[in-house]
């Protein structure tokens, strides 16, 4: 898995990202913290026969960071800005938390370069009690305090997959630059509600992903995401939590398969598989 890093067009940012197969373009973003290559076993699946693009978000590996401050608008417009750099759209777009809410943004400003969307533990309307947390946490990490053990505790079990999957998810967490990880993370805490209540208005084959265990990206918020959609799905592989795409990969992909073979709105049918 070669990283190629690029300039975009509009922002003259470097964007890094690792570019796989021939086919139809199936854009991956990951979540806050971790980096394209956390989609390994996706990459080596799906290059076969797809397109396969895992950027490194803004600020993540070798992708450069946004403006301290920027919101979830700002990380969604930045991936329009890849699209149009790659000339690629329209694209099936996946998302893992943090990336969930990217590509989720993606499909309701740029419905016309949007084919699928696939949101993967993601969130959506936080209650007050985690809302008020998980900016709580935003707040520390903008000052200085970086705490590993808390989420890999969280998004992990105790199974030999989950033990190897953390030491992987732990090495690029340690890796991460603080202040880019600061404001992508103030932007996940804070962007839970910014497309939310637009989510009905993707057309496009939707399908909302989660672990069954994951106590913070749950099994309600994805059938909550979905449940007006036109062609909305949402899916919980049972007995896992938030890292569902390396602790139970061939459920995750089977799953991911069954969305990119799903059939498409007439609207969208420009020769695109």
């Amino acid at each position: 898995m070669t990283l190629t890093t690029l300039r975009l067009s509009k922002s003259d940012q470097t964007v890094a990202l690792r570019d796989q197969g021939v086919g139809a373009p199936l854009l991956l973003i990951h979540g806050v913290g971790m980096q394209s290559a956390a989609w390994w076993p996706q990459i080596d699946a799906f290059s076969k026969t797809h397109r396969v693009i895992a950027v490194d978000m803004a600020g993540h590996g070798g992708s450069s960071p946004l403006a301290v401050g920027c919101d979830l608008r700002d990380f969604v417009a930045w991936c329009h800005d890849v699209v149009q750099t790659l000339d690629v759209g329209p694209v099936s777009i996946a998302g893992h938390s943090m990336g969930a809410l990217i590509a989720g943004g993606f499909a309701v400003e740029h419905p016309e370069l949007t084919t699928r969307v696939c949101l993967i533990n993601g969130v959506y309307l936080r209650d007050a009690a985690a809302r008020a947390a998980v900016v709580n946490r935003a707040d520390r990490i903008k000052a200085g305090e970086i705490d590993l053990e808390t989420p890999l505790s969280r998004w992990f079990g105790d199974s030999a997959t989950d033990v190897a999957a953390r030491a992987q998810v732990a090495g690029w967490l340690s890796a991460m630059d603080q202040e880019g990880y600061s404001t992508a993370y103030n932007a996940f805490a804070r962007g839970d509600a910014t497309y939310a209540t637009q989510y009905a208005q993707i057309t496009c084959p939707f399908v909302a992903l989660t672990g069954g265990d994951d106590p913070n990206s749950t099994p309600t918020m994805s059938q909550a995401m979905v449940a007006h959609a036109p062609d909305g799905h949402a899916i919980v592989i049972e007995g896992h939590r938030h890292m569902v795409t390396l602790t139970a990969t061939e459920m995750a992909n089977a799953h991911l398969l069954a969305w990119l073979k799903m059939p498409l709105p007439k609207r969208n049918c420009n020769d695109v598989a």
